[in-house]
């Protein structure tokens, strides 16, 4: 899988490329990014990439040219030619998206994240000031995404969140598999395909949901104890005991996502006594 970021401050990835499971990956080629410079996309002295917005207002604007060439080099067409394409080659799926990291964007998700996963490659474009012209959105965008609500200096952080969520997902990347399947927002368990090999799976699949508590040696720190239901290898009540922690978490820190969850009937009565509890 191929990232193409659009941006004018290619520094900004250099120590992201140096740390962690993203080094890894590009190192063994599972995932390849490229940074590519607005600014070599114009052509006055001064390196111009935006304008004053028409209608006036706070802020700067970047311009459409430099962008439009810039997605030119990397070889993409407008969606208009890349869906006519698409149709003339018995429709085959498009295999590349074109994001616009914005604020006015949709909120990106795991989800969001899955999919992308799945294309051959990713171009992002890093907005900055008051935004991109909207004729680039509008011309050559798929997506336009929002990593929360709330108002960033520019696109840069937020092409970071989402490569490292997307990246992540693609097969090989991470050491275990399974890890992305047993996480927060992670799939129900009738999507796991992860083997067991004979071993009593401990874990749901969150289902939409956030994930359990996690807690390691010493059994004992600073006067608070792991939960005995840990401690005690019954993969049953394990399994039980961290679905009711991930339905507390989530009625706790994000109500909102209840309502698009894969829930069970008994994922159901636990809720409803966590409820209870705590009015």
């Amino acid at each position: 899988m191929r990232f193409e970021i659009v941006t004018i401050f290619p520094g900004f990835f250099a120590g992201i490329f140096e740390n962690g499971i993203l080094r890894r990956a590009l190192a063994e080629e599972l995932v390849a990014v490229g940074v590519h410079d607005l600014r070599v996309f114009t052509h006055d002295r001064h390196r111009t990439v935006d304008d004053r917005p028409f209608g006036g207002g706070e802020g700067m604007v970047l311009k459409p040219e430099p962008l439009a060439e810039a997605l030119a080099s990397l070889g993409i067409a407008t969606k208009a030619e890349r869906e006519a394409a698409i149709g003339e080659s018995a429709c085959q799926p498009a295999r590349t998206r074109v994001v616009l990291l914005s604020a006015q964007g949709r909120p990106f998700t795991q989800a969001m994240a899955r999919e992308l996963s799945t294309v051959d490659r990713v171009v992002l474009i890093c907005g900055r000031y008051e935004g991109v012209d909207e004729r680039i959105n509008e011309l050559y965008c798929d997506l336009e995404l929002s990593i929360g609500d709330y108002v960033i200096s520019g696109g840069e952080l937020a092409a970071a969140v989402v490569l490292d969520a997307t990246m992540r997902l693609v097969p090989g990347v991470l050491g275990n598999e399974a890890s992305s399947e047993f996480e927060s927002f992670g799939v129900a368990d009738a999507d796991i395909a992860t083997a067991e090999d004979g071993v009593p799976r401990s874990q749901h699949g969150a289902g939409g949901l956030l994930d359990y508590p996690h807690y390691t040696r010493p059994a004992e720190f600073a006067g608070i104890s792991v939960p005995e239901t840990l401690l005690n290898g019954d993969h049953k009540e394990i399994r039980r005991w961290r679905r009711e922690q991930q339905l507390r978490k989530t009625l706790a820190n994000r109500p909102d996502l209840l309502a698009n969850a894969s829930l069970s009937k008994d994922d159901r009565k636990l809720l409803e006594m966590i409820r209870q509890e705590t009015e």
